[in-house]
C-alpha cells in the first residue's frame, strides 16, 4: 500500500507539491515581514528582559506559523479552492492572537495589545489575500493551461458519469479532469467505450486495481444503484493507503454549504438537509445592506449618471427604459435601466424573431440592430443597468439574487422554477458572474436555482467580489 501511495504523490501531485511549498514559503516570509515592521514601530516594551521588543516579535511569529499548521491551513486538500482554506487561516491568527493576549495578561505586559488587536489579526488578513493571490493563478493555469489538475477516477451509471464530467469540464477552475471512467459492466451508453470523451476503463469489480497504479488522485463515486454501503465501505478501506481520495456525490442536486450536515445515527452517516432561510434576520441584515449601499452608490456614482443620461438623450429618444418584471413572490414591479435600443424595439423586434439566439423564451442577439451606439458600449460594461439601484433603493430588488423574469417567463415556469420567486430578483448573481449572456436557458436556470436553495450573506459577499471581474472583462454580454 505505501508503493501505491508513493506512485500517487510522485506522479500527479508534483504540482501539488510545489504549490503547497509556495504556500508555506509566502505565509512564512510575510509573517517574518509583519513581525520585523512591528518590532521597528510598535511601542517599547520593558519587563526586565533584554531585548524585550524582540522577544516579544520572536514570539509572536512563531506563535503565528505554528498555529497555521495546528490548524491544518497548511494541507493540501484545501489549498487552492473553497472558504475552508481562508477559514483555516482566519482560526489560525485568531488562535494566535488569544494565546498570545492569555501569555501577555499572565506575564502583566499590557504593550501586547497592540499585538493581539492590531499586528496579529492583520497578518492574518494579509495571509488571506497572498491565498487569494496565488489561487487566483492558480486558477488562471486551469482554464487557459489545462494543467495543476487532479486526474479522477468517476464511477457511477454512464448518465451520472457524464453529469459529472460535464460539470468538471465547466469548472474547469476547480481542478478537476476526469481521465477515466467506471461503470457496472465495464461499458458506456450501449455498447460504447466512452462516455463524453472519456474512456471507460473497467468495472466495479476491477475498480481498487484501477486505482492500484497510482494515475487517479481522486475517486469519485455518483449515484449508481449498484452501490450498496457495504461496497463502498469495502472500497474506502481499499483505497485507505493509496494516496487517492475517495469522493461519494450524494445525489442531492444544486445543494450544499450550510444546508448539508452530517448526522450519525450507531454509526450510520446520515445527510441531515435543512429548509433554505427566506427570512428572519439574515434577511433583515441583507435589506439593510441593499438599501443602504444602493444610496452611497447613487450619492457615488451621480456624475456618471449625469454623463450617461447626456449621451443616451444625444443618441435620440428618453434617457430611461421601463419594462415590467417578476419580483419575490410573483409581485410585479416597474425595472429601470438606462436605454440601449432604439425607442420602437419592441415593435422591431417581430421582424427578428428569425434571427433570435436567446435560449428559452428569452429573445437575444449578439449583433442586434436595435441597439444603439451608446447602448452597445452601455451593454458591454453593464452601465445601463446601474439605474436598477432604484429598483434596490426601493425594495423591489436586491443587490444579489436571480435574473428577474419577465411576466411571459414566469407562465412558462415549472413547478421547480417558481422557487426562483422566493427571493427578490437581483442586480447581480450567479447568472451575471457564470457567462451571462453566453449560458443556456437551463444553466440560467439551475444557477438561479442553486442560489436560491444555498442562499446566505457569504454567497452573496462572494458574488459581489466576482461582479467587479466579471463587469471588467465586459464577457458575455450583449
Amino acid at each position: 500500500m505505501g508503493d501505491r501511495a508513493a506512485r500517487v504523490a510522485k506522479g500527479g501531485s508534483r504540482w501539488e507539491s510545489r504549490y503547497t511549498r509556495a504556500v508555506i514559503a509566502v505565509d512564512l516570509v510575510l509573517i517574518t515581514i509583519v513581525a520585523v515592521i512591528g518590532g521597528l514601530f510598535g511601542p517599547d516594551i520593558t519587563i526586565g528582559i533584554p531585548h524585550a521588543q524582540w522577544v516579544l516579535v520572536t514570539v509572536a511569529a512563531a506563535l503565528t506559523a505554528g498555529c497555521l499548521p495546528a490548524c491544518r491551513a497548511w494541507e493540501p486538500r484545501v489549498l487552492g479552492q473553497g472558504a475552508e482554506e481562508f477559514g483555516r487561516v482566519f482560526r489560525a491568527a485568531a488562535t494566535s492572537a488569544i494565546v498570545l493576549g492569555l501569555v501577555g495578561l499572565a506575564a502583566g505586559v499590557e504593550d501586547v495589545r497592540l499585538w493581539t488587536f492590531v499586528i496579529t489579526p492583520g497578518t492574518g488578513l494579509l495571509l488571506i489575500g497572498a491565498r487569494y493571490g496565488l489561487r487566483r493563478g492558480l486558477h488562471r493555469r486551469r482554464r487557459h493551461q489545462g494543467t495543476c489538475m487532479h486526474q479522477v477516477l468517476a464511477v457511477g451509471t454512464p448518465q451520472s458519469v457524464a453529469e459529472l464530467v460535464v460539470r468538471t469540464r465547466d469548472a474547469r477552475h476547480f481542478g478537476w479532469v476526469v481521465a477515466g471512467a467506471c461503470t457496472t459492466n465495464g461499458r458506456g451508453f450501449g455498447d460504447e467505450d466512452t462516455i463524453a470523451g472519456v474512456p471507460v476503463v473497467g468495472d466495479l469489480e476491477i475498480l481498487p486495481r484501477l486505482v492500484d497504479d497510482g494515475r487517479y488522485r481522486i475517486v469519485a463515486v455518483t449515484p449508481s444503484p449498484d452501490w450498496s454501503p457495504q461496497r463502498l465501505h469495502r472500497l474506502a478501506w481499499d483505497l485507505e493507503d493509496s494516496g487517492a481520495e475517495l469522493v461519494v456525490d450524494p445525489g442531492i442536486m444544486e445543494v450544499a454549504g450550510p444546508r448539508l450536515h452530517i448526522k450519525p445515527v450507531d454509526g450510520l452517516p446520515l445527510l441531515r438537509l435543512t429548509k433554505p432561510t427566506f427570512g428572519g434576520l439574515s434577511q433583515i441584515v441583507k435589506g439593510g445592506f441593499d438599501r443602504l449601499s444602493a444610496l452611497l452608490l447613487l450619492l457615488v456614482l451621480l456624475p456618471v449618471f449625469v454623463a450617461i443620461g447626456v449621451a443616451v438623450k444625444l443618441d435620440g429618444g428618453p434617457v430611461f427604459f421601463r419594462q415590467t418584471r417578476v419580483g419575490r413572490g410573483g409581485s410585479a414591479f416597474r425595472m429601470i435601466k438606462f436605454r440601449s435600443m432604439v425607442v420602437d424595439a419592441e415593435q422591431r423586434r417581430l421582424d427578428l424573431l428569425d434571427a433570435n439566439e436567446g435560449a428559452g423564451p428569452l429573445f437575444k442577439m449578439r449583433h442586434d440592430p436595435r441597439v444603439t451606439r451608446v447602448g452597445r458600449l452601455l451593454r458591454r460594461y453593464s452601465l445601463d443597468e446601474l439605474p436598477q439601484l432604484f429598483n434596490v433603493l426601493g425594495g423591489s430588488m436586491s443587490l444579489v439574487g436571480p435574473r428577474p423574469p419577465l411576466p411571459e417567463e414566469v407562465l412558462t415556469y415549472s413547478r421547480e422554477q417558481h422557487r426562483r420567486l422566493h427571493v427578490r430578483p437581483g442586480l447581480t448573481g450567479l447568472w451575471q458572474v457564470s457567462g451571462r449572456s453566453n449560458l443556456s436557458w437551463e444553466e440560467s436556470i439551475r444557477l438561479d436555482l442553486r442560489y436560491v436553495e444555498n442562499w446566505s450573506l457569504a454567497l452573496d459577499a462572494l458574488i459581489l467580489w466576482k461582479t467587479l471581474g466579471a463587469v471588467m472583462k465586459g464577457e458575455g454580454a450583449y
